[in-house]
């Protein structure tokens, strides 16, 4: 039975909020194409998600006000997710060099040995072995989107979950796996690699929430507005939900200009912007857990480990560091693909999230499951985790929210991003565009 368009899961009184954030705005000829995919998969027989066609809603309603040609739809079978992405795909090739594409998916997500797949409502997966099938793999896409000059593309996966559907066997790590954007492409994930977001009742998930807001904030680039996003996000679920991007954009992009008449806004993104490059060690406590997530990466979390190992934040960089170690770890074993790679990366956690995978890929290439004793450890570009770091990833899922960890959320930030901020763009196309097979 055909859904109805994403535009119409906004209430009145949301879709007059973001009529109001943005003022009369300016005209100014066109610079570029922006396109976009947006879908949202809810209603899966298995454990239906609350928030996935709406946020998709509030994402197409946000970037047809940023000029964006959108196509979406909510709840699309396989056949009609993969027409869609490969049309996508075809209409960035019309003239790649102009446009920037965009995509944005919420649903379930799913990782199998280094791979992400976005679940299909109508997939019927019970084993490992029936995800590769049921499941739309991304990198098919997104290498399409790579091999394209496109002035930018950027991926949005919105479905890092704890999935429901393989329950026995041998466990399948958790969340989204770490992955490598292509030329002039941004990745970005709703809760890091290896991690899940909890379950939100509704209407609308945090992470869709803070990358709208963020979205409409005029005058960032595109690593600002995702760095703007990972502190929100953090702020909003004290801590229990940490995003992840990744980009290589040389383009300079704004999904909108900034007013010259805007307010300067104040805030906990602007306070760690303005101390971005200080060593941690000479800021606080909390400026400094702010500034290394928004460095995020190991080096940034390790240094604050160093300078505030007894304060109460600690434990929640703890974990976070223990997920990005691990999945580095397992991206570059994945990558190398050899039996060495995977013997070291058992090595280093036998008990770890990619296990599973680890065996599986052994199996494939014929090796013993136990090295011989001359084989040559894997040249990581990341320390080995020490011994307490084990504790948060020997477990197929992690969400930082665990209160098997007992964590200390971190305060919030003494002053919050303003939702509202002046804005301007140039005139483009307003058109949304419904996809026309979708079933229950």
């Amino acid at each position: 039975m055909p859904r109805t368009l994403l535009l119409t899961f906004l209430p009145l009184g949301l879709l007059a909020f973001l009529v109001s954030a943005m003022p009369v705005l300016a005209q100014t000829p066109q610079q570029e194409k922006r396109i976009a995919l947006v879908v949202g998969n809810g209603n899966y027989a298995k454990a239906p998600l609350a928030t996935a066609a709406n946020d998709a809603g509030l994402i197409a309603q946000t970037l047809q006000a940023a000029g964006f040609d959108v196509i979406g739809a909510r709840d699309l079978d396989g056949d009609t997710l993969r027409k869609s992405f490969r049309d996508f795909v075809q209409k960035a090739e019309a003239s790649p060099a102009d446009t920037v594409a965009m995509v944005y998916f919420a649903g379930y997500g799913i990782q199998l040995a280094g791979e992400n797949y976005f679940i299909p409502v109508d997939s019927t997966i019970n084993h490992d072995t029936d995800i590769p099938i049921e499941g739309m793999r991304i990198s098919d896409y997104t290498r399409q989107l790579a091999s394209l000059p496109l002035k930018a593309s950027i991926i949005v996966l919105d479905a890092a979950r704890q999935q429901p559907f393989v329950q026995g066997g041998d466990p399948i790590a958790g969340g989204l796996a770490l992955v490598d954007p292509g030329p002039n492409m941004l990745v970005a994930f709703n809760a890091a690699p290896g991690t899940v977001a909890a379950e939100e009742p509704g209407p609308y998930g945090v992470y869709a929430q803070s990358l709208a807001e963020m979205i409409r904030t005029g005058g960032l680039s595109l690593p600002e507005v995702f760095d703007r996003v990972r502190l929100r996000v953090s702020e909003t679920s004290k801590g229990a939900q940490v995003p992840w991007d990744a980009q290589k954009i040389q383009a300079q992009f704004s999904f909108f200009d900034r007013a010259s008449d805007a307010p300067q806004t104040q805030g906990a993104p602007d306070q760690v912007a303005a101390f971005r490059d200080k060593p941690l060690k000479d800021l606080g406590a909390q400026d400094a857990f702010n500034a290394a997530l928004e460095r995020d990466s190991v080096q940034g979390y390790e240094d604050f480990l160093t300078a505030y190992a007894a304060d109460p934040l600690s434990r929640r960089v703890r974990a976070i560091l223990a997920a990005r170690r691990e999945a580095v770890t397992w991206r570059r074993s994945y990558l190398a693909d050899t039996p060495d790679a995977y013997w070291s990366y058992l090595r280093r956690y036998p008990r770890g999230p990619h296990a599973a995978d680890a065996r599986r890929r052994l199996a494939i290439l014929t090796a013993p499951l136990e090295p011989p004793a001359s084989f040559a450890m894997l040249d990581y570009d990341v320390p080995p985790p020490p011994p307490d770091e084990l504790d948060y990833v020997d477990r197929p899922v992690l969400a930082f929210g665990d209160p098997d960890f007992d964590f200390v959320p971190p305060p919030p930030p003494p002053v919050s991003v303003p939702i509202t901020t002046a804005l301007t763009r140039s005139a483009m196309p307003k058109t949304f565009h419904a996809i026309a097979a979708v079933r229950a």
